[in-house]
């Protein structure tokens, strides 16, 4: 495998970048010339011999001079010429450091222990044997340095240590503790460019589009000016999570040839007082110096949220603080002409007005989920690698994959390619990409699972009057095929296709809430009792119903009202918008609209008894069902001509579904149910 070739400095706002330095070798060169000092002292190239043997030296006037130091206790002796060319010491004397000289000695050393005694034995020598000694002292200066500075450099060592992992590490050293403050930025310029473009990013026409203009601004300036236009500051890209925001800005950076500083809002965040503000100066610095330039941050809500909104004021001081300089630095007193800001976030709610306002994010571009003809193109993008057969029809995928992001269909694409190599496949099927979406969407097959008949005929009738009501009412979302193989934590599922629409009428809802009872309504009907089977059947027919009352004004009794606020800010209010009596009354309007669909379902299920229960008798049998089961039982659909008629007469009047008014966040139900306690709710 190829290795990355090495990036040159990205912070440099020089010509050339340069190897940062390292000066850690003067540190190993200084340790290196204290250990040779020590080693070349006195006495570091002598042999050492006992107090006896230079008895015995003397005595043979083999002695030329003896160095007593005194405070060291010990004593270095030289020989005479004579003596060195002698066996018994050649030997023992150790060679000369340098080899051109001569070894002058000191040549042995001892240490003596009795000090009285030992001088008057040395006065002895000098008399009789006429030994020449000399006492001294020596300082010793490595040692007394070494204890003054080693702990000072223990501490800074310490120090810089601590400074560098709180500094977040990296390379750099102890550079680090300086350039805490500086931008952590990514630059993509001419010589570090992304290869990412507007080709690479499937769907997203719209977005697409307004982007494009911001690279234009930049590449053409004078074609707005020139009209009197100013370029604007800033584009917010807002929509769910997976939908391409940061790929778009990363199409931004390959197309605008223009310097592009990419971060994280995390990156702001640091354990030091003022870093945050620190590093947007040095980050919009570095962009003014490089104009005309691009500065993207990717999940901008980690420090724009809105000021003084936290549960606990005054624990949030310096992120506001970095929020306040992000807000000067993009309109301020001073100019920042040439640098446009791009931000990403899935919590645009959450924003301080002040940043979002005209002058700092002068547009907002929703990037939102792919349409029917969005996902056909995100496919063709995503299959391009994959060896795929003939089976393969794009636009069944995509018709296949309603509410989808982006990044699922990327995550589809590659479970796929993973189940047809793990069957030994040499391409991969149509088959592969249904099992990869069940697999996705419902979890990983568990048929080992175990499971009593009783529960087994449970989960069928369960399933199959989900099954049976959803055919039988008139909006409820088309069946795919049921099944009660455990998936996931889910001991059974039935996938439903829903259809794609902006705007949702009180029928349609009311009959998605009786098919999602109809799992219950069949136990009743059938065995006489209800399970805890229905858990998540429950909770979405409880969410949609008070969304209907509450949120929708869908409720005769509540009225057209509305008490969903769609800033967010109701979050951190410990007061409901509403008196205790409107919070009873939309209790009641729940309580007896689901009690209606309850009753509804149960009323179907009783006049088709013997067809639901052919119904769970085959699902037994196969374990998986498919629409065609549904109509050999029960027959063709006798509302689908119904709905085929009021699809051409919408479209006629021009009220199709692609010229809806804009959705609010609806809690629409566009799953399917099943039937375990904590099971999912699946998708299609």
């Amino acid at each position: 495998m190829e290795q990355p070739k090495k990036q040159k400095n990205k912070f440099s706002l020089g010509g050339g970048s340069k190897k940062p330095s390292n000066f850690y070798w003067i540190y190993a060169v200084i340790g290196l010339a204290l250990i040779a000092i020590q080693l070349v002292s006195f006495g570091g190239n002598s042999s050492v011999i006992t107090e006896t043997e230079f008895e015995l030296m003397v005595k043979n006037k083999y002695v030329e001079e003896a160095l007593v130091v005194k405070n060291k206790k010990e004593v270095r002796v030289t020989l005479t010429q004579e003596a060195l060319q002698l066996e018994q010491y050649k030997d023992k004397i150790k060679t000369p450091l340098i080899s051109s000289g001569q070894n002058r000695g000191p040549h042995f050393s001892f240490e003596y222990f009795s000090e009285d005694g030992f001088y008057d034995d040395l006065k002895i020598y000098a008399n009789e044997n006429d030994l020449k000694y000399t006492v001294t002292t020596e300082e010793d200066w490595f040692g007394g340095l070494l204890g003054l500075l080693l702990p000072i450099i223990i501490i800074v060592a310490i120090w810089m240590f601590l400074m560098k992992r709180m500094s977040g590490g990296g390379s750099g050293g102890a550079g680090q503790i300086f350039s805490i403050g500086k931008s952590k930025a990514q630059l993509f310029d001419k010589e570090n460019a992304t290869k990412t473009t507007f080709e690479d990013v499937a769907g997203l026409e719209g977005a697409k589009e307004e982007v494009q203009e911001i690279v234009d601004f930049l590449k053409k300036p004078q074609k707005y000016t020139n009209l009197g236009a100013k370029i604007p500051r800033g584009a917010l890209l807002v929509g769910p999570p997976g939908t391409g925001k940061t790929l778009l800005a990363r199409a931004v950076a390959g197309e605008a040839k223009v310097p592009f500083f990419s971060l994280s809002g995390s990156d702001f965040v640091e354990m030091f007082v003022g870093v945050g503000a620190s590093r947007v100066r040095d980050l919009f610095k570095q962009a003014k110096d490089k104009a005309p330039s691009i500065i993207f941050i990717d999940e901008i809500d980690a420090i724009g949220r809105a000021r003084g909104k936290g549960m606990a004021q005054g624990s949030n001081d310096e992120r506001e603080n970095t929020l306040n300089q992000l807000l000067t630095e993009m309109d301020g007193f001073g100019t920042n002409t040439g640098v446009i800001v791009l931000a990403a976030t899935n919590r645009a709610d959450v924003l301080d007005r002040a940043l979002i306002r005209p002058g700092r994010f002068d547009r907002q571009i929703h990037v939102d989920l792919p349409e029917l003809n969005e996902r056909e193109e995100i496919f063709e993008v995503h299959l391009k690698p994959l060896k795929i057969d003939k089976s393969v029809d794009i636009k069944f995928l995509a018709k296949q994959t309603p509410g989808f992001s982006g990044a699922d269909i990327a995550n589809i694409c590659n479970e796929a390619a993973l189940i047809a190599a793990r069957n030994n496949k040499k391409k991969v099927g149509k088959q592969d990409f249904l099992d990869a979406v069940d697999r996705i969407i419902g979890g990983l097959e568990k048929k080992n699972k175990i499971i009593s008949d009783n529960e087994r005929k449970a989960i069928a009738f369960h399933e199959a009057g989900h099954a049976a009501v959803s055919w039988l009412v008139k909006y409820a979302s088309p069946l795919i095929k049921v099944t009660i193989i455990p998936r996931g934590r889910s001991l059974g599922a039935a996938w439903y296709l829903p259809e794609e629409r902006q705007i949702t009428t009180t029928e349609q809802l009311l009959d998605e809430m009786c098919a999602a009872l109809g799992g219950r309504a069949a136990e009743e009907i059938i065995f006489g009792k209800i399970s805890t089977g229905a858990l998540s059947d429950l909770e979405k027919v409880t969410k949609q119903a008070y969304a209907m009352v509450s949120v929708y004004g869908l409720s005769d009794k509540i009225g057209n009202i509305s008490y969903y606020d769609s800033s967010g800010q109701s979050d951190y209010s410990f007061s409901k918008p509403y008196s205790e009596k409107t919070a009873e009354l939309i209790d009641e309007e729940v309580k007896q609209m689901v009690e209606i669909s309850y009753q509804r379902a149960l009323e179907i299920l009783r006049e088709n008894k013997d067809k639901l229960t052919l119904l769970a008798d085959k699902l037994l049998e196969k374990e998986v069902i498919f629409r065609d089961d549904l109509e050999l039982i029960f027959g063709k659909s006798k509302f689908e001509e119904e709905l085929k008629e009021e699809k051409k007469s919408s479209k006629k009047n021009g009220t199709s579904e692609k010229k809806a008014t804009e959705p609010v966040d609806t809690i629409e139900e566009k799953e399917a149910d099943s039937t375990s306690e904590d099971a999912p709710e699946e998708k299609n």
